[in-house]
């Protein structure tokens, strides 16, 4: 994704933990979360016009179905920055339909084309597998689906979730490509899914976006473009991961300004949606961390606790909305 890249101090207003709050809802297993990143992967790169791609789509469609979940694919063909046809098909996955009161749950499933970002040059026109960078995302959300689903009646939310799987996310100018890159290469499923909702007026409360949710040494954040949209959607979900014990992996500082799709789930679709991805400050390969956009993008650099400190957040905003 674009980045435009910048660190400033912690602002003011932080939310005091209340004695009242608790941890709320099921355990969030990150095994099962780990596997569904590792099925994902065993396709391999599932990049834009690939049988890999096709092949995945068709598993998360059947993944999230098999979770009771109602399931739209959106597809459409939309415009590479290189002006190639992408195949694109977004996936959205809807717990409890009938329920007004909606969340949003999104992440991208698409891979990388390019390992653009690698150390070694001679891997710069290679695909990433994207364990990390698309299936991480996608992991959490089928685990928190299964989850829903395996609740009794008794403990069933008083609202829907909606997951919405993001196509063609990175597709975006190469840094090896001469093309301007003014950010509108990327996140191009999330655009076309914030113009054309796939249901005629759809609104939910609010959003959250993961990625890269899964890498070793991950922490996560306040992200500037979400502070900016929906601060008070930020201070939500970072209380939830300190009440579920995670939030070390939660900092109150602001980490970078990011173009991801979060962007026009706000700009467009005016959903108060915010991103859940990580910043290393001190990595020198990239702020995302090392395996960025690189063929190191792999199960190898996969961390449970990574999957279990976001999935469990999860459910503690999910469990605690009424």
């Amino acid at each position: 994704m674009a980045v435009a890249m910048l660190l400033t101090a912690c602002g003011g207003g932080k939310k005091t933990m209340s004695e009242t709050e608790k941890p709320v809802g099921p355990q969030f297993s990150a095994d099962s979360a780990y596997t569904f990143c590792q099925q994902q992967c065993d396709f391999g790169p599932r990049t834009m016009n690939s049988e890999a791609h096709e092949q995945c789509g068709q598993w998360i469609v059947e993944k999230f179905q098999g979770y009771g979940m109602d399931v739209t694919e959106q597809r459409a063909t939309l415009k590479g920055f290189d002006g190639t046809p992408l195949q694109s098909n977004n996936i959205i996955a809807s717990y409890q339909p009938e329920k007004e009161q909606r969340i949003l749950l999104c992440a991208h499933w698409d891979s990388r084309p390019w390992a653009d970002n690698d150390p070694d040059e001679a891997n710069h026109r290679k695909p990433v597998l994207a364990a990390n960078d698309g299936a991480s995302g996608i992991a959490v959300m089928l685990e928190t689906a299964r989850l829903l689903q395996a609740q009794p009646d008794s403990a069933r939310l008083n609202l829907g979730v909606d997951f919405v799987c993001f196509d063609a996310e990175d597709w975006g100018v190469p840094q090896w490509s001469d093309a301007d890159d003014t950010g509108d290469s990327w996140a191009l499923g999330a655009q076309y899914w914030a113009a054309n909702l796939h249901q005629p007026g759809y609104k939910a409360r609010f959003g959250i976006l993961l990625d890269m949710v899964g890498g070793q040494g991950a922490q996560f954040y306040k992200e500037g473009m979400s502070m900016q949209y929906a601060s008070h959607i930020v201070d939500k979900v970072w209380q939830a991961a300190k009440v579920v014990g995670f939030g070390s992996m939660f900092p109150a500082q602001t980490g970078g300004f990011y173009t991801d799709d979060h962007l026009p789930v706000n700009k467009t679709a005016k959903i108060p949606t915010i991103d859940i991805i990580p910043y290393y400050p001190d990595c020198e390969q990239s702020s995302f961390g090392p395996t960025w956009h690189t063929v190191s993008d792999d199960m190898a650099h996969i961390d449970k606790n990574t999957l279990q400190a976001v999935g469990q957040t999860i459910v503690q905003v999910l469990f605690s909305e009424h």
